[in-house]
């Protein structure tokens, strides 16, 4: 196909903080943005130079915003295929709905995964009675995960034995469920690729994360981060999975390093992750201008970090102890909240002060607990300086903080 050249408009489904950063970067490339989403005031349709708010099943409106765009993108896997499908009769959409589809369903997910030879955990499809008794004690302990709608924690149970497991599966209303054996964890890991229409794939650095309570809280992104040898099985292995997949845009897979040093295959998230948000301070292009560039059909380039990096994820709770951050340092936060349920800002005077602070916040009218409203970026010279830092920030925000040895 012939590359969509700025000046057209590319279209988004969804319009939360990827779907705004999405835009942003179209934007700054001189492209022009359309954005469905069914919240009259989200984050992306905000900033869009065209927004349609429909349902992501409207036909009315998946049609307005096909007329309004040259190709379209998804900002989250939990966007209906059909929806992808739909618009992928009149226009260019990246990635395609069979992707979507696969990366919606643990089950088809991790058959994926073997079928690209990447090492999963031992697991178990748990969709009836008989499969819960047929399912093996070497599994056990285990994690038991939804098949679909599963994120940031949410569809999940960490089961020990047999009565837990039913005890699980009943709680999660006796869905289809994926039981996987808890395997001993040394460390997280992500690799996040881009392939194009003609098959050309980049890759970013892996990085280094650690979650809180299921969600993503730091992600560090230097070389030192882990072994040269596991992260480069890591991009082959990612690689791997994108191109069994004809995959084409932004594709984020997640890894568990073992104990042993042995590689295995989380999941994957087909579009931007949380975890590649350093790219846009820490590299000369970002994963949205990937992503842009992937939907558009222009050449892709080989990303190049320039800067250690480390990423620290904001979730609603800070504005909700600006006080307490502060007085772990012996210092006053910009507003005092009048009560523990009301929200204030935290001491962003501060954190900007910091050198190589780079502050992303998403444009969301209400801070809720454990609602992601930001990303900060760390940058530096060194692994060292950028360490030290973040700890600086972290300390300022009240956040607790644990890097790599």
């Amino acid at each position: 196909m012939s590359p969509l050249l700025p000046g057209a408009t590319l279209g988004v489904l969804g319009g939360g903080q990827l779907g705004r950063m999405f835009v942003h970067a179209a934007q700054r490339m001189g492209y022009f943005t359309a954005v469905l989403d069914p919240e009259a005031d989200s984050p992306a349709g905000r900033i869009s130079h065209h927004f349609v708010q429909a349902d992501y099943l409207d036909i009315d409106g998946l049609a307005r915003l096909a007329g309004l765009s040259g190709a379209i993108t998804t900002e989250f896997e939990n966007v209906p295929a059909q929806a992808l499908d739909n618009l992928a009769v009149a226009r260019r959409v990246a990635p395609a709905a069979q992707a979507v589809a696969i990366a919606q369903d643990r089950i088809a997910e991790k058959a994926h995964f073997k079928r690209c030879g990447v090492v999963c955990a031992p697991y178990a499809v748990i969709g009836t009675e008989t499969d819960l008794a047929a399912v093996s004690a070497a599994l056990l302990p285990g994690i038991l995960k939804t098949a679909r709608l599963g994120y940031d924690g949410k569809g999940q149970r960490r089961v020990s034995d047999r009565a837990e497991l039913a005890a699980a599966w009943a709680e999660l209303g006796e869905v289809a469920c994926v039981l996987e054996k808890l395997l001993p964890l040394a460390f997280e890991c992500s690799v996040i690729v881009a392939r194009g229409q003609d098959g050309q794939v980049v890759h970013f650095p892996p990085q280094r994360n650690t979650h809180r309570d299921g969600i993503l809280a730091v992600t560090e992104a230097y070389a030192q981060n882990m072994p040269s040898a596991q992260a480069q099985r890591a991009v082959e292995a990612a690689k791997s999975i994108a191109e069994g997949l004809d995959y084409v845009g932004v594709l984020c897979v997640e890894f568990f390093v073992l104990d042993n040093g042995v590689l295995v295959v989380n999941e994957m998230a087909p579009r931007p992750h949380n975890s590649g948000h350093w790219t846009q301070d820490g590299c000369d292009v970002s994963q949205f201008e990937l992503q842009v560039r992937t939907l558009a059909g222009l050449p892709l380039t080989p990303p190049r970090q320039h800067s250690p990096t480390v990423m620290l994820n904001l979730l609603g709770d800070l504005w909700f102890a600006p006080r307490e951050a502060a007085q772990a340092i012996g210092a006053e936060p910009a507003s005092q909240p009048a009560a523990a349920d009301t929200p204030a800002e935290p001491p962003w005077e501060a954190v900007l002060a910091l050198p190589g602070a780079h502050l992303h916040l998403y444009g969301k009218a209400e801070a809720r607990r454990g609602r992601k409203m930001g990303h900060l970026n760390i940058t530096g010279a060194d692994r060292e300086v950028v360490r030290a830092t973040a700890r600086h920030a972290a300390a300022l925000l009240g956040l607790p903080l644990e890097l790599s040895s």
